[in-house]
């Protein structure tokens, strides 16, 4: 019966993987984003009038940015504990012959919601990215045929 309870557990260990593959984005991302609040750090004392107002805005931006992608991990770490959890349950229930079925059930399905979550942050976090990162029309040059 074991092999049965390892052909069980092997769905939450994918979820788990991909819970991992995410927050190994999500560090890069943060890391990215701490660099550029150091560079607006930077341009806060240099800059003053509209410059410094379009810095504050960014700035305003990035803080948003950290707090949404730090959130989010620690959502996924909570979604990969659930998963650990449920993996533990379902070999607990076979080891003591409890039926565990739907504690288990009930831990996947926490960590899935916890995922979605932990996405929805990430979705959040990169909207704000893209409109920071959105190029100013007088740029673009759009009245111009090229």
């Amino acid at each position: 019966m074991i092999a049965h309870t390892i052909q069980l557990a092997l769905a939450p260990v994918f979820v788990l993987v991909a819970i991992g593959n995410i927050m190994n984005i999500l560090s890069t991302r943060l890391g990215r984003i701490v660099d550029r609040a150091r560079a607006l750090q930077k341009l806060y004392g240099e800059t003053t009038g509209a410059a410094h107002d379009i810095v504050v805005l960014e700035m305003r931006q990035v803080d948003l940015r950290i707090q949404l992608n730090t959130k989010a991990i620690r959502v996924l770490v909570m979604s990969g504990l659930c998963i650990g959890l449920t993996v533990a349950i379902l070999f607990l229930e076979e080891m003591v012959s409890v039926p565990l079925e739907r504690v288990a059930a009930g831990g996947f399905l926490i960590s899935v919601a916890l995922l979605m979550w932990g996405l929805w942050l990430f979705l959040r976090e990169t909207q704000i990215a893209a409109e920071i990162l959105r190029i100013p029309e007088q740029y673009l040059e759009s009245h111009r045929q090229i």
